[in-house]
């Protein structure tokens, strides 16, 4: 055998195995995830489940509208409570999906199905939770659902936790601003 295809026998190899080495550990990645922040806000339960219940204020606090100012945007079902829905369909930065509330547990808890239509279809669960603190309300925002083979092989080389949990901590900050007003 001659060097040069030593040479490419052993890139051949190495990129082989390199890229198994890759597909092995993304399939031992757990078959669920959740992402949660929380932050004491100045204010009492019932304003900050109010404003949060209504679709149509997110437009005043939700770190992703503001990345398409021209988003086209859909109200259905109720103002608030289960049944009430937002679609949306905007740039590459918001892509299009929809977000249902499915329980809402006055001044304790919001629970919403959200679904990403594009740019790759996928389902998971938000849930705001309100819990009574000395100062304000502790709120607590998280995102759960089942991952997917595709979601844990985008695991190896991003870190989900600290995409998302960086826009978390942006929402939360802007209501507390929002309700400090």
């Amino acid at each position: 055998m001659s060097k040069t295809k030593k040479i490419l026998f052993i890139l051949l190899g190495s990129f082989v195995l390199i890229v198994s080495s890759i597909l092995v550990f993304a399939a031992t990645k757990p078959d669920t995830f959740r992402v949660e922040r929380s932050m004491i806000i100045p204010a009492p339960p019932e304003a900050l489940h109010t404003i949060i219940s209504d679709f149509r204020t997110w437009d005043q606090w939700s770190p992703w509208e503001k990345l398409d100012p021209n988003m086209k945007k859909t109200f259905a079902g109720p103002v608030s409570g289960p049944g009430s829905s937002y679609a949306w369909e905007g740039n590459d930065d918001v892509g299009k999906g929809k977000m249902e509330i499915l329980d809402s547990r006055q001044y304790e808890s919001i629970t919403i199905k959200l679904e990403f239509i594009e740019p790759f279809p996928v389902s998971n669960t938000t849930q705001f939770s309100f819990a009574p603190v000395e100062g304000g309300t502790k709120v607590t925002w998280a995102m759960y659902g089942n991952s997917p083979y595709i979601s844990k092989l985008f695991s190896v080389f991003m870190d989900m936790d600290a995409m998302i949990g960086k826009d978390f901590d942006n929402g939360l900050q802007n209501l507390k601003n929002l309700l400090a007003k």
